[in-house]
């Protein structure tokens, strides 16, 4: 019989305790944020149909990096590789019974079949927020601050980070109407500005001039344009300019100060209609893109409903808990278990069993060590655990009803009437 590799599917991560305390860590953060802001929590199954992506997320990521399936009931199917096509589901199938604006939000398991790499894996999970019902550059804003929130409540210095933002309809008009490309090109245009910082100067400059000519220098002008007031001369009494530049002076007058204008920032989901936006890590050590999200106004209306106006992003958990460890921001979270009964014979079974209900009754956490170890080795378990407190019970101390406490950081013993165990620890739980 072959013999069982005991390592995790590649590109999927195995969660032992010590793991799931830091993604549980990372998770409530991003909670507390969202939470404050009105947001509340959805979840859907892993599970969707494939027509669902093949609609509008794009086309790489359809054919190359979906798990895909026929069931048994000859359905294709797909485990979701992005929430935001789920939540246009979901809030199409209710569309009239919804009360908007939505505020919503969802950390969902995800899987993309992609090359695993530092800060990418084929399966992880993804805060989404959304904010539905609003055509509002504010909403925009408010999806902005929010994002710029969250990295701050996990203890980033925004000089380690910077929140880029373009406009998908700028792009779309300077594609059109100034560099009169028609729909394919200006697709195709768009994927290649995507991955521009992936292919060398070269590569980039010779397939782009196959789309747009004699007209290379004025693209090449607009995609090196730092700031608005850098964009050429024939784009500049554009609505959609003035759309982004009123999206940005907002979000710094509400406090975001690294908000920034690039020209090449497009996000490869093809569903965006409007501000697209990313925060990147300025650190050399993992400068790369952390998150980010945009506006799609036209993702509802594909199951024949009356569109909604929708903004939101996503933050992978694992692209934040790299960020975090490059910043040395990982906090040292210890084990929720308050204390171990450590029983000296096995006589007092019961008692120590009473004795635990108690506590547990209190809201204390206890476990009991039921293993025939010496003291010695129980108590050098506990400390491996990370266990602060140990209760010492054995046969004598019921007789005169007492316990006796070893409180790990000190080393210390205190033996205190058993009446008396329940308060002490309550005095602990609560400082």
């Amino acid at each position: 019989m072959k013999k069982l590799s005991t390592e995790s599917y590649k590109g999927t991560r195995d969660f032992y305790p010590e793991d799931m305390r830091l993604q549980n860590y990372i998770f409530a953060t991003m909670k507390s944020v969202v939470e404050k802001y009105g947001y509340e929590e959805y979840t859907a199954s892993i599970l969707e149909e494939s027509d669902l992506y093949r609609a509008k997320t794009g086309e790489e990521i359809v054919n190359e990096q979906t798990y895909s399936f026929i069931d048994r009931g000859g359905r294709d199917v797909t485990l979701r590789p992005e929430m935001t096509p789920t939540v246009a589901r979901m809030v199409a199938n209710k569309r009239k019974t919804l009360f908007f604006p939505l505020r919503w939000y969802s950390i969902p398991n995800c899987f993309r079949y992609e090359r695993p790499q530092r800060g990418r894996l084929r399966e992880f999970w993804q805060l989404n927020v959304d904010l539905l019902g609003i055509d509002s550059l504010f909403a925009d804003a408010e999806i902005i601050k929010i994002a710029y929130d969250i990295m701050e409540a996990f203890g980033s210095d925004p000089k380690t980070f910077v929140i880029k933002v373009n406009n998908r309809k700028l792009m779309n008009e300077f594609f059109t109407e100034i560099l009169k490309l028609d729909q394919e090109k200006s697709y195709r245009l768009s994927k290649l500005i995507d991955k521009k910082s992936k292919v060398s100067e070269k590569e980039f400059r010779k397939e782009s001039e196959s789309f747009v000519g004699s007209q290379g220098k004025l693209l090449d002008a607009f995609l090196k344009a730092t700031t608005l007031d850098e964009l050429p001369e024939v784009i500049c009494d554009s609505k959609n300019l003035k759309e982004l530049r009123e999206v940005i002076n907002t979000s710094n007058s509400q406090g975001v100060k690294n908000c920034i204008f690039d020209s090449t920032l497009m996000r490869g989901f093809d569903y965006y209609t409007g501000i697209v936006f990313e925060v990147f890590d300025l650190n050399p050590l993992n400068n790369r893109s952390l998150f980010g999200g945009g506006r799609y106004d036209n993702l509802v209306d594909l199951f024949g409903v009356e569109p909604v106006p929708a903004v939101g992003f996503g933050m992978g958990d694992l692209t934040m808990q790299t960020y975090l460890e490059t910043y040395n921001l990982t906090p040292k979270l210890e084990t929720k278990i308050d204390v171990i009964i450590c029983m000296l014979d096995k006589q007092i079974i019961t008692q120590a069993v009473e004795l635990a209900t108690v506590l547990r009754e209190n809201g204390i956490t206890v476990v009991i060590d039921y293993t025939d170890k010496k003291m010695s080795q129980k108590i050098k378990t506990a400390s491996k655990k990370q266990i602060p407190f140990v209760v010492i019970y054995g046969s004598e101390e019921v007789l005169r009803n007492e316990v006796t406490i070893k409180m790990m950081k000190t080393g210390k013993q205190k033996t205190i009437p058993r009446n008396q165990i329940t308060n002490y620890f309550k005095g602990y739980t609560q400082s």
